[in-house]
């Protein structure tokens, strides 16, 4: 951990390192005996992950140090009746050392302990009553308080559960990281638990078909739940439906569908890369000082209202506040790609002022993306070079796509800041081996596409062979053939082409989704984040006149196809 190593500072060139022994590259890099590259102003502080060293953030007004203890993991956990939740737990709890808070052993905690909460849910639980919600929000809010909770972090097993629930939970500012949902087909729940036996005297469950006993003395003495019917498990599964979908619009923003129709390792493996994620993602905003992306969401009322991805996408032009959470969103997909050593990289968004397909596409978002993409990566000390492709063809056709025409000049007049960025750390190229040079560290291109005709691929391979694994990022490429009246582009060397544009790893993808034939209004919402599962939304309108809002449907693990959206929009089971 980042906690344990202790700084230095070295004043001969003003770098701030860290103790332990450095990557040969580094020390050639920065070696005290060589003269400084940087300005005195532009400190640039180090830290080692196992061992890789990354650079952070130039700090241009002294020396800033900052807490590295993160804070711990806040999970919600919901499925339904044999959905596996409880293996789940279990795994999640031995990997991540959370504390698991399950409302129903709380309740039978306090009373057993015979505590005032205890005795009032006591008498509601002899008459057959459902224990009020603010008991049990009373229990929960107590369980959390306590020290082992803050600091090992917290599991919440089924729960909330009503709307009420929930709105208790974000009045006291308790709010998960993650809401994960376990989606089983109803068919495979149902069987799950009609088929379920209990062995009374270890307490083992089995199952006649996938679990059967191993012998028959254990087969003999197996019992069946009362309430394992196929029609009272039905009527479980309604109300677990309603449960979920009362607290769906509160969390919809932070939940993450998994489906559990599958091996529990499988699904563990999900679960786990989900929550190592976040894990990191709060370890370095405790470093830097920044927040998360769960806490920035939920910072901004207006971004609250969003519930979970931007709405009005379908306006022109889009609001800042929607620009820069897209800009946000690309950065830190980006960021994360690259820190798993990524090297060629794909940006796909789509949105109205992203799309160069569409007629309302404004190039200037798109630089504003760029330039902040450049930026940040500027920030943590990576020279980055912005490219943009050249003239391509000879004669008449000498040119470039009409989408990209004047984009070299508009980057070159942008204000890139005053703190010396540009031309230090950003610089602008074009697309090819020789824009390539030994300094720079990563290389971001913008649009690069065909021209009617002329393919951009064959620069495209010279720079990311000069490159070598260097990242390569390439912001909403179009890499399609556009032949010329001979057709030659077209038929000659094409599979080698679509190969190598297939090389290239989506990081960060975002699509509108459309009713067949139109433009508005706008279906739902593809997105997916690296290294995270394609997320599917689906717009629904607010009660309030031209209010909207975005409900997640499900994860995808790949990235779906059209009979695979359309199927989840239906309500059609996986």
């Amino acid at each position: 951990m980042l906690m344990n190593y202790s700084p230095t500072v070295s004043h001969c060139c003003n770098v701030y390192h860290l103790t332990p022994k450095l990557s040969p590259n580094f020390i050639t890099s920065f070696s005290p005996s060589s003269p400084c590259s940087l300005p005195t102003q532009q400190l640039l502080s180090h830290h080692i992950y196992g061992h890789n060293i990354i650079k952070r953030k130039p700090l241009r007004k002294g020396l800033k140090i900052v807490s590295s203890k993160s804070e711990p993991l806040k999970v919600m956990i919901s499925g339904a009746p044999a959905s596996g939740k409880g293996t789940q737990c279990e795994m999640i709890v031995q990997k991540f050392g959370v504390v698991h808070i399950s409302t129903g052993d709380l309740l039978r905690a306090e009373v057993s302990a015979g505590t005032d909460i205890g005795n009032k849910a006591k008498e509601y639980m002899n008459s057959g009553r459902l224990v009020p919600d603010e008991i049990v929000t009373a229990m929960v809010t107590a369980r959390l308080s306590l020290k082992d909770v803050k600091e090992k972090g917290w599991l919440l097993d089924g729960y909330p559960r009503s709307s009420t629930q929930a709105e208790s939970l974000e009045k006291l500012n308790i709010r998960p990281d993650v809401y994960i949902m376990l989606d089983v087909p109803d068919e495979i729940l149902i069987d799950r638990c009609v088929g379920r036996r209990i062995d009374p005297l270890t307490g083992r469950i089995y199952h006649v078909n996938n679990f059967p006993p191993d012998n028959d003395e254990i087969k003999a003495r197996l019992v069946t739940r009362s309430d394992d019917t196929e029609d009272k498990v039905k009527s479980r599964l309604q109300i677990y439906k309603q449960n979920a979908e009362a607290v769906l619009s509160t969390y919809s923003g932070v939940m993450n569908k998994v489906d559990g129709n599958r091996p529990k390792e499988v699904i563990f493996k999900e679960i786990d890369s989900l929550l190592t994620r976040l894990q990191i993602d709060k370890d370095e905003a405790s470093i830097s000082g920044k927040l998360t992306r769960n806490e920035r969401s939920l910072s901004s009322s207006d971004k609250k209202n969003w519930r979970g991805i931007p709405t009005r996408l379908n306006n022109i032009p889009h609001s800042r506040e929607i620009r820069k959470y897209f800009y946000e969103d690309v950065l830190q997909a980006t960021q994360r790609a690259i820190r798993d050593r990524k090297t060629r990289l794909k940006v796909e968004i789509n949105i109205p002022e992203l799309n160069p397909e569409m007629d309302v596409y404004r190039i200037g978002t798109l630089m504003e993306l760029i330039r902040n993409l450049a930026l940040s990566f500027a920030d943590d000390g990576k020279r980055v070079k912005v490219c943009v492709q050249g003239s391509m063809g000879e004669g008449s056709l000498a040119g470039m796509p009409l989408q990209l025409a004047g984009t070299r000049k508009i980057l070159e007049f942008m204000d890139w800041g005053d703190d010396g960025a540009m031309g230090n750390f950003v610089k602008i190229g074009s697309i090819g081996g020789d824009e390539v040079d030994d300094q720079d560290d990563m290389f971001i291109l913008v649009a690069p596409q065909n021209a009617v005709g002329n393919c951009i691929i064959d620069d495209l391979r010279a720079m990311t062979d000069a490159a070598g694994d260097r990242p390569v990022i390439l912001v909403n490429p179009r890499l399609k053939d556009l032949p010329g009246s001979s057709g030659i582009m077209q038929t000659m060397g094409r599979d080698k082409r679509l190969e190598y544009a297939a090389s290239f790893e989506i990081c960060y993808h975002f699509r509108l989704l459309y009713y067949a034939g139109t433009q508005y209004p706008i279906m739902g919402a593809l997105r997916m984040s690296h290294p995270y599962a394609y997320e599917l939304y689906k717009r629904v309108d607010d009660e309030s006149p031209k209010k909207e809002k975005y409900v997640m449907l499900t994860t995808f693990p790949e990235r779906p196809s059209g009979d695979e959206i359309n199927d989840s929009f239906e309500g059609k089971s996986r």
